[in-house]
C-alpha cells in the first residue's frame, strides 16, 4: 500500500502545460474580435471604381485587448459599400487573389486626399490596426514587435482572415506600422522605412526603381514591367501681387462706406488677414512604365506644365481674425462684467457736499409735497442736467470715454428728431417718431420674433449695433456705461417734456421682442398718455364747456394736438405743476365731480336705483350710437361709451400679475378677491356706460359688453302676438355674480373723471429707475439677441453676394438653433458661445471665397463661360478636400495657377552668392536650373508609387502583386512596402 501510495503523491507535483500564457490569451481576444466583426473567412468585391475613397463613407469600430497589463485598441477601418450579389463567384473563389492583394494593383484611387494614412500608402479598402490604447506607450524593442507580429500572423491563420492586420510600434507620431495578410496558399508582408535623413541616392525615381527590384529579388532574367504612379506637389506660400482685398478699419473715421468701416447701424465684415495661407498643387502622372521617362540624379522629364492631371488643394488660416467675429466675441465679454455703471463710471461724479445733492436725491418727494417756493427750480429735468453738469464738471473732457463729436454723432443717429428740436420744435418731433414705417413682410424683418430681439428699424437694434461698436473701438466697458447713462438721461427727459421715442411701434409693448424693448414701448405709452391728457386739459381750461362729448372727443385725438411754446422749456410754470400734481394723486375735488353731475354724489347702490333718477342725469362720454338697439326701459338709442384703455403691460409686469393671483390660492374668499383684482377694467367700463346712458339697466351693458350673455327668444304674448323677450343668461344670475356686484357699486363717471386704469406716471418711473440700475453686463444680456439678429442679417446679405450653397445650409442651421436658444430668457453662455462661433465660421468661409475670387481673378474675367467655370471651382474649393483641375495645365483654371506660380517665382529674392555656390551642388538645384521647371519652385512633396506582378520567391511559384510607395518631403522620409510570397510552391 505504500508502494501504490508514492505515485499518487508524485501526480500533485506535475506542472500542467496546457494551462493557457498571456500570449496564447492574447491571440485568442484577436481572434475573438475577428469573429464578432465577421472578418473570418474568404473576402470578395468588385473593383473600386475612380474617386471612390474619396467620394465614398468611411468608417471604424474599435475594441479594447490587453497583452497582459499592456492595454491595446483594435480598430477596424472600412469603406462603407452596398452588399454585392455573390451568384456565379464560387467557382473561382479558390483561385482568386485576396482582396487587399488585388487593391494593391488598383490603380483608380491613388493618392486618395482624405483617407487613413495607410489606404494612402497600400490602396486598400479595409484593415485592422493594433496600436496601444496610451498615448504615450509605445512598442519600441524589436523583440516586443516580433512578438506582436507572430501573434497577428497565428490569429490569421487560425480564422481564415483576409483582411490585413497592421501592428503601430515605434511613438505614435512616427506613423509606424507592420503588417500582414494571408490568403489560400500566399501572404503579403507590409513593412515601412522611416527616416529624418533622405539618402540622395532615393530622391529620384531610377534610385526607387533600383531598391524596389533589389527587394523583390525576382530571379526571372527580363523582369516584368514595373508600373508608375508619380506626383510632385508644389506649395505656394507668396501672394505679394495679390494683396489681401480687406482694408482695415479706420478707428477715426465715424462713417465709411469701405470694407470694414464704421457705419453707423452697420456691422463689420470680413477677415483682417489672408484667410488662405496655401495653395497646393499636385501634379500626377497615373500610368507610367518604366522607361518611358527619366528621373534621374541629373536629369529629369517630370515638368509640371506636361503632367496629364492636375489637381488643388487650399490649406486654410487657422482662426482668422475677422471682424464681424471680434465684433460678437468682445460684446458677448460684457455679459460676464460684474461692475455697475456708477462704479465704472466712479461714484465721485455724483458726490457733491452741500444743499444740491439733497436736491437731486429728494427731487421726486419734493415734487409731491406742498411748497411756497417756486418748485420749478425743483423740477427732475433741472436736477438731471445739474448732475449731468457736475459729471462733466469732475471728469473733465479729455477723462471721458466718449468724446463729444462720437457722442453727438452716436445720439443723432438714435434721435434723429433730435436734430429739429430747436429749429422746427415738438411738432416735427411727433412727425419722426410717429411716421415710422409700415414693417415690411420679409422673413429677415420677421426674424425679430424668432430671436426675441427687435425689429431690424428699431430705436433697440440701433442701440444695440452702436454699444457693440462703441465697446470694440472707443472706450470698452466704459464707453458703453457712458453711452447707456447719456441714453438713460434721453429718456428722463423726453418723459418729462412729451417727446414720444423714435423708433419704436406705436401700441402696447410687443411681447415677442425682448424685455428691454418693451419697456421703452412702455415708456413711449407712458408718454402718449401724458401728453394726451395734458392737451386735454389745456382745451378744458380754454373752453370749459362742462357737459357734451366735445371734451371727451379729445381722446379719441390724443395725438393731433400741438404742444404750446411753454413746453419746450426744462421748467414748467406753477400752474402746470399744479395740473399734474392733481393727476399724480388721482383725485378730484368734489365741486368738480358735482359739476358734470349734481346727483351722481347722492347715489347709493342698488342695480334699479340707476333707473329711478334718469331725469336729473346729463349723458356724458358718448362715443356714438350703437346700430339701431336701445335702452330696454327708456327706449332711447343705446351709446357706446368712451372708455378708458386696458394698461399695458411687460412680459415681466404680466408675470408678476400671474404670481400675485397665483398666491391668493383656491378658497372661495382667495378666488373673490381674484375677481374683484380683474375686474378693475370692468368696472372702469361700467361707470363709462352709465354716464353715456343714463336710465340703463346690467341688461342693457351685457348686451353691448357680453352679447352671449343676453338670452332672447321669441314668446306669443297676450294679444297672440309674437314677442322678442330677453334675460340675462344662467351664469349672470349666480348669487354674488361679480358682474351685479360690480354693476351695484359703479356710479355714472365718464372715462376722462374716473381713476386711471393706467398710472402713467408711476409706470414710467419704474421704467426709468429699471433702466437706471442696469448694468453693462445687465445690457449686454438683453442686447445679445439683437446682436445676433443683427449678425445673421449681415452674413445672409453678404452671402447673398457669393451664392455659396453650404453656407445657405448653415445660415438655416444658426437661424433654427438660435430660435431655439433665444426664445427663452437667460440663455446659458455655452449655447451663446456656440451661435457666435457658427457665424464666426460662416464668415471666414465667406472671407476665404472672397480671398480665391481675387487670386483667381473671376470678376475680371471677360468670358461667361469661364467666368462660370471659375466660380464653380473656387466654390469647389472651398467645400471638397481637393479639386480636379479642368485640362491640367492648358484649361482655364490651370493657366492662372501656373501665372500665380510664374509670378511668386520671379518676385522671390535671389539668393545670396555665397549661398548659391554651397547649393549648387545638389541634385535638386541642379535639376531647378535645367529649365524645365524653373517656373515652379522646387516640389514640395514627391510621392511614387512602383507596382508590377512576379513570381516570388521562386521561379515557378504563382504570380503575385508586389507594391512600394515613396514619399519624400524636406524632412520626411518614407517607404511602405507590400511583398507578396507563395506559401505553397517556394
Amino acid at each position: 500500500m505504500a508502494a501504490d501510495s508514492e505515485p499518487e503523491s508524485e501526480v500533485f507535483e506535475i506542472t500542467d502545460f496546457t494551462t493557457a500564457s498571456e500570449w496564447e490569451r492574447f491571440i485568442s481576444k484577436i481572434e475573438e474580435v475577428l469573429n464578432d466583426w465577421k472578418l473570418i473567412g474568404i473576402s470578395s468585391g468588385k473593383p473600386l471604381e475612380k474617386g471612390a475613397y474619396t467620394t465614398g463613407a468611411w468608417d471604424e469600430k474599435s475594441d479594447e485587448i490587453s497583452f497582459a497589463d499592456f492595454k491595446f485598441s483594435i480598430t477596424h477601418h472600412y469603406l462603407v459599400q452596398e452588399p454585392s450579389d455573390k451568384d456565379g463567384k464560387e467557382e473561382l473563389v479558390e483561385d482568386a487573389l485576396p482582396l487587399p492583394m488585388q487593391d494593391l494593383l488598383c490603380m483608380n484611387n491613388d493618392f486618395p486626399p482624405r483617407a487613413h494614412c495607410l489606404v494612402r500608402w497600400y490602396g486598400l479598402r479595409e484593415l485592422v490596426v493594433i496600436a496601444p490604447a496610451a498615448n504615450n506607450d509605445a512598442v519600441l524593442s524589436e523583440s516586443k514587435c516580433n512578438l506582436l507580429l507572430s501573434s497577428i500572423s497565428i490569429a490569421l491563420g487560425n480564422t481564415g482572415c483576409q483582411v490585413p492586420l497592421f501592428v503601430q510600434v515605434h511613438h505614435k507620431w512616427r506613423r509606424m506600422y507592420a503588417g500582414e495578410c494571408q490568403g489560400a496558399g500566399v501572404r503579403t508582408d507590409f513593412e515601412m522605412v522611416h527616416l529624418r535623413k533622405v539618402p540622395n541616392q532615393y530622391t529620384h525615381l531610377s534610385g526607387l526603381l533600383d531598391i524596389f527590384k533589389s527587394k523583390i529579388g525576382c530571379p526571372l532574367t527580363p523582369l516584368p514591367p514595373v508600373s508608375m504612379a508619380i506626383r510632385l506637389t508644389y506649395v505656394l506660400q507668396d501672394w505679394q501681387q495679390y494683396f489681401w482685398p480687406q482694408q482695415p478699419p479706420d478707428i477715426d473715421a465715424l462713417v465709411g462706406g469701405e470694407v470694414g468701416g464704421l457705419e453707423f447701424g452697420k456691422l463689420p465684415f470680413g477677415a483682417c488677414e489672408d484667410p488662405i495661407s496655401e495653395l497646393h498643387l499636385a501634379t500626377t502622372w497615373p500610368h507610367l512604365t518604366e522607361g518611358i521617362i527619366v528621373d534621374n540624379d541629373v536629369y529629369s522629364d517630370l515638368d509640371p506644365v506636361q503632367a496629364p492631371q492636375w489637381s488643388v488643394r487650399v490649406r486654410k488660416a487657422d482662426n482668422p481674425q475677422c471682424l464681424l467675429g471680434d465684433f460678437l466675441s468682445e460684446f458677448f465679454k460684457l455679459c460676464r462684467r460684474k461692475e455697475s455703471t456708477d462704479e465704472i463710471l466712479g461714484r465721485s461724479a455724483f458726490e457733491e457736499e452741500g444743499k444740491e445733492v439733497a436736491d437731486i436725491t429728494h427731487a421726486l418727494s419734493k415734487l409731491t409735497e406742498p411748497a411756497p417756493v417756486p418748485i420749478h427750480k425743483l423740477s427732475v429735468t433741472n436736477m438731471v442736467h445739474s448732475a449731468k453738469k457736475k459729471i462733466r464738471k469732475h471728469r473733465g473732457v479729455d477723462e471721458s470715454p466718449l468724446n463729444n463729436e462720437v457722442l453727438n454723432a452716436i445720439l443723432l443717429f438714435l434721435f434723429p428728431d433730435a436734430a429739429d428740436k430747436l429749429a422746427d420744435g415738438f411738432e416735427s418731433r411727433t412727425s419722426t417718431s410717429a411716421g415710422n414705417n409700415p414693417p415690411p413682410e420679409s422673413e429677415d424683418y420677421n426674424l425679430f420674433s424668432q430671436f426675441k430681439s427687435a425689429p431690424s428699424d428699431s430705436l433697440t437694434y440701433k442701440l444695440a449695433l452702436c454699444l457693440c461698436m462703441i465697446n470694440f473701438y472707443h472706450g470698452g466697458v466704459k464707453g458703453v456705461a457712458h453711452l447707456w447713462q447719456e441714453f438713460v438721461l434721453e429718456m428722463r427727459y423726453r418723459w418729462e417734456n412729451n417727446y414720444l421715442i423714435p423708433g419704436l411701434a406705436n401700441g402696447p409693448p410687443d411681447l415677442r421682442c425682448c424685455l428691454l424693448h418693451q419697456k421703452l414701448q412702455m415708456l413711449n405709452c407712458c408718454i402718449e398718455r401724458k401728453k394726451a391728457r395734458d392737451e386735454g386739459k389745456r382745451g378744458s381750461v380754454s373752453d370749459r364747456s362742462p357737459g357734451g362729448t366735445s371734451g371727451d372727443t379729445g381722446k379719441g385725438a390724443d395725438h393731433s394736438g400741438d404742444n404750446p411754446d411753454k413746453e419746450k422749456e426744462v421748467g414748467k410754470s406753477w400752474e402746470s405743476w399744479s395740473d399734474s400734481e392733481e393727476e399724480f394723486f388721482e383725485c378730484l375735488s368734489d365741486t368738480e365731480d358735482l359739476k358734470g353731475n349734481g346727483q351722481e354724489n347722492g347715489k347709493k347702490g342698488g342695480a334699479k336705483e340707476g333707473n329711478k333718477e334718469p331725469v336729473n342725469l346729463k349723458p356724458e362720454g358718448r362715443l356714438h350710437p350703437h346700430g339701431k338697439l336701445t335702452l330696454l326701459h327708456p327706449g332711447e338709442p343705446l351709446y357706446i361709451p368712451i372708455t378708458q384703455e386696458p394698461a399695458p403691460m411687460t412680459e415681466d409686469l404680466l408675470e408678476e400679475q400671474s404670481e400675485v393671483l397665483a398666491k391668493l390660492g383656491t378658497s372661495a374668499e382667495g378666488a373673490h378677491l381674484r375677481a374683484r383684482m380683474q375686474s378693475a377694467c370692468l368696472l372702469s367700463d361700467m361707470e363709462s356706460f352709465k354716464a353715456a346712458n343714463p336710465g340703463c339697466c346690467l341688461e342693457d351693458f351685457v348686451r353691448w359688453y357680453s352679447p352671449r350673455d343676453y338670452i332672447e327668444e321669441e314668446v306669443v304674448d297676450e294679444k297672440g302676438n309674437i314677442v322678442i323677450k330677453g334675460e340675462l343668461s344662467a351664469r349672470m344670475k349666480i348669487p354674488s355674480n361679480m358682474w351685479v356686484e360690480a354693476w351695484e357699486t359703479a356710479k355714472p363717471v365718464p372715462a376722462r373723471r374716473q381713476k386711471r386704469l393706467f398710472d402713467d406716471t408711476r409706470e414710467a418711473e419704474k421704467v426709468l429707475h429699471y433702466l437706471a440700475v442696469q448694468k453693462p453686463a445687465d445690457l449686454a444680456r438683453h442686447l445679445v439677441p439683437c446682436i445676433i439678429h443683427a449678425a445673421v442679417l449681415k452674413v445672409k446679405e453678404e452671402e447673398a453676394l457669393e451664392d455659396i450653397s453650404s453656407v445657405k445650409k448653415i445660415i438655416k442651421q444658426i437661424i433654427s438653433h438660435s430660435s431655439k436658444v433665444l426664445r427663452f430668457p437667460n440663455p446659458e453662455d455655452k449655447k451663446l458661445e456656440e451661435i457666435i462661433a457658427q457665424i464666426m465660421s460662416v464668415e471666414a468661409i465667406i472671407a476665404r471665397a472672397r480671398s480665391l475670387k481675387a487670386k483667381f481673378g473671376v470678376e475680371k474675367c471677360e468670358n461667361e463661360e469661364e467666368k462660370e467655370d471659375l466660380q464653380r471651382f473656387v466654390n469647389c474649393l472651398l467645400e471638397q478636400p481637393e479639386v480636379s483641375v479642368i485640362g491640367a495645365g492648358r484649361g482655364p483654371a490651370g493657366s492662372i495657377i501656373h501665372k500665380l506660380f510664374v509670378n511668386a517665382q520671379r518676385v522671390s529674392a535671389v539668393p545670396p552668392l555665397d549661398e548659391e555656390l554651397r547649393r549648387s551642388g545638389s541634385s535638386e538645384e541642379r535639376r531647378l536650373n535645367t529649365g524645365a521647371v524653373s517656373d515652379f519652385p522646387p516640389p514640395t512633396g514627391r510621392e511614387v508609387i512602383l507596382r508590377t506582378t512576379v513570381p516570388r520567391p521562386a521561379p515557378y511559384s504563382k504570380p503575385l502583386p508586389q507594391r512600394m510607395y515613396s514619399v519624400l518631403t524636406k524632412e520626411d522620409f518614407r517607404l511602405a512596402g507590400a511583398f507578396s510570397a507563395d506559401t505553397t510552391f517556394f
